[in-house]
C-alpha cells in the first residue's frame, strides 16, 4: 500500500475553504440585496412600539403618596351591636373590609341607610350628614386631626453646632473668594 492509496477513516465534515477570507464570503451571511442587507441596519424591537402605543400616567409624584379611603356606608354597619365601637380594625374584624398590603384602610363613613343603634365611631372619617344621624341614633364621634392619607414631607434638622456643608465647583473643589486684581 501506497501513502498516495490511504483512505481517510471518518468522511469530512468541514467544506472546503476558499480564499475570499473569513467564515461568511460574499454576502457575509446577510443573503442578497435590499434594506436587512446593508449597512446601519437597526430595526426597533417590536416590544418597544407596543410600549410607546400605552397611555403616559401624568403627575406621578403626587398620585403614588395619595391612599384613596374606603367609604362605608351606615347600612353596611348591620353587624355591629349596640354600644360597639366602630374602628377599621374592628370593621376589618367583621368582615365588612380587608386590609390592603397588611394594613388597616382609611376609613370615610358615608349617610347612605339608616343607622337604628348607638354605635362609637373612632379612627375614621365621617361625613357632616351621618355625623347627625349618629347622634341622633345615641352614638358618638371621636374625630382626631391625626388621621391622613397623605404621607408627611420629612424635614431634615441639622444637629446643634453643625454647619452647613461649603459649596463645591463643577470641579469638585471648594470654592475660594477670588480677589480682584488692580
Amino acid at each position: 500500500m501506497l501513502m498516495n492509496e490511504l483512505n481517510r477513516a471518518t468522511k469530512r465534515i468541514r467544506s472546503k475553504d476558499h480564499g475570499r477570507g473569513g467564515k461568511r464570503g460574499k454576502t457575509s451571511g446577510r443573503g442578497t440585496k435590499g434594506q436587512n442587507a446593508r449597512a446601519g441596519r437597526k430595526f426597533r424591537p417590536e416590544m418597544r412600539d407596543a410600549i410607546k402605543k400605552l397611555p403616559k400616567l401624568r403627575g406621578y409624584r403626587f398620585n403614588s403618596h395619595v391612599v384613596k379611603s374606603v367609604a362605608i356606608n351606615l347600612s353596611d354597619l348591620s353587624k355591629f351591636e349596640k354600644g360597639d365601637t366602630v374602628t377599621p380594625k374592628t370593621l376589618v374584624e367583621k368582615s365588612i373590609l380587608s386590609k390592603v398590603l397588611g394594613k388597616y384602610p382609611v376609613v370615610k363613613i358615608l349617610s347612605t341607610g339608616e343607622i337604628t343603634m348607638a354605635l362609637n365611631f373612632e379612627e375614621c372619617h365621617v361625613s357632616k350628614q351621618a355625623i347627625e344621624k349618629i347622634e341622633k341614633a345615641g352614638g358618638k364621634v371621636e374625630i382626631k386631626k391625626n388621621i391622613t392619607n397623605k404621607v408627611e414631607k420629612v424635614k431634615f434638622v441639622r444637629p446643634e453646632g453643625e454647619e452647613a456643608p461649603k459649596a463645591v465647583s463643577k470641579t469638585g473643589k471648594k470654592d475660594k473668594k477670588v480677589s480682584k486684581k488692580k
